[in-house]
């Protein structure tokens, strides 16, 4: 099944060049999908794409289709494709419209048919989620920029739409917070929501990516698995800084051992991995002695 199907989009922004360039993609329903590339490359604007803003918020120039949820994103409007797709922007900030912190995670359940007490232990276990416990009836204004990006997260998730996309989820965030926001995106993931991410720093997606998407210069350069990808991104100058210190590690032994190392996900499986082809070298060693 495909949450997401791009058939030779280009788009437009108005008065402007052509910012994405005859994409054609496929995002599987329930995949983990993270956009990458060098800035300017079109990540944000492909990811805004998905969620209908553009074109129906900016205007500009468009040609070929989109289908989300097997809507035709042109004919439905923003709202409707609200349904199904969840943002949190880059501009987190410019998203949050309540004064309170509960006010703004409730703020989009107010026409449901939920009860004011079902609204209020939604809003709750949310801020649990983001670990925003406690702090319901905080002024949004007075948050720092890190609470402020978890409690635009917060007001997407409560909402539970089926596609999840987020431009840069953890860009306020230290490093454990960040493990922590991918942490809880990748256990909805697992729940089968649809997550699409853009993100530079491709050492925070590392245990969680199924797909990554690499833009360049507003087109489509490569699509494919998380191994596929970082070994092209390798392979191309333009896009080596973007592998994680990781896998250059691993890409380096690699071409001057001939070993072939698997795809890894954290420096602990690194680590036991090394291991393991130092004690099978060590004992072949051994035996032609």
């Amino acid at each position: 099944m495909t949450a997401v199907r791009f058939e030779n989009f280009s788009y437009a922004y108005p008065n402007s060049d052509i910012a994405l360039d005859n994409i054609s993609l496929s995002i599987p329903q329930g995949s983990f999908s993270v956009i990458t590339g060098p800035s300017g490359a079109g990540k944000t604007t492909l990811a805004l794409a998905v969620a209908g803003v553009v074109p129906h918020y900016f205007g500009g120039r468009q040609g070929g289709s989109i289908c989300v949820n097997g809507i035709n994103s042109f004919q439905s409007s923003m709202g409707e494709l609200a349904e199904h797709v969840g943002t949190v922007l880059a501009d987190y900030e410019s998203q949050l419209v309540a004064m309170t912190v509960a006010e703004e995670v409730a703020f989009g359940l107010e026409t449901s048919q939920l009860s004011r007490s079902e609204i209020t232990a939604l809003v709750s276990q949310t801020l649990v989620k983001v670990g925003l416990a406690g702090l319901e009836e905080c002024q949004v204004a007075g948050l720092s920029g890190g609470q402020k990006q978890r409690l635009a997260i917060a007001s997407v998730l409560v909402m539970s739409p089926d596609i999840l996309v987020l431009d840069e989820p953890a860009s306020a965030l230290d490093p454990e917070g960040a493990a922590g926001i991918y942490e809880l995106l990748y256990d909805l993931n697992c729940q089968g929501k649809t997550v699409i991410v853009v993100e530079h720093q491709l050492a925070r997606i590392l245990p969680y990516a199924s797909q990554v998407i690499v833009m360049q210069g507003g087109s489509l350069n490569f699509t494919g698995s998380l191994e596929q990808t970082l070994e092209f991104m390798w392979q191309h100058a333009s896009l080596k800084l973007g592998v994680p210190a990781l896998w250059t590690i691993k890409l380096r032994l690699e071409q001057e051992t001939g070993l072939k190392f698997g795809a890894w996900k954290s420096e602990s499986q690194a680590a036991e991995e090394i291991n393991r082809s130092i004690l099978t070298s060590t004992k072949g060693v051994a035996k032609s002695a």
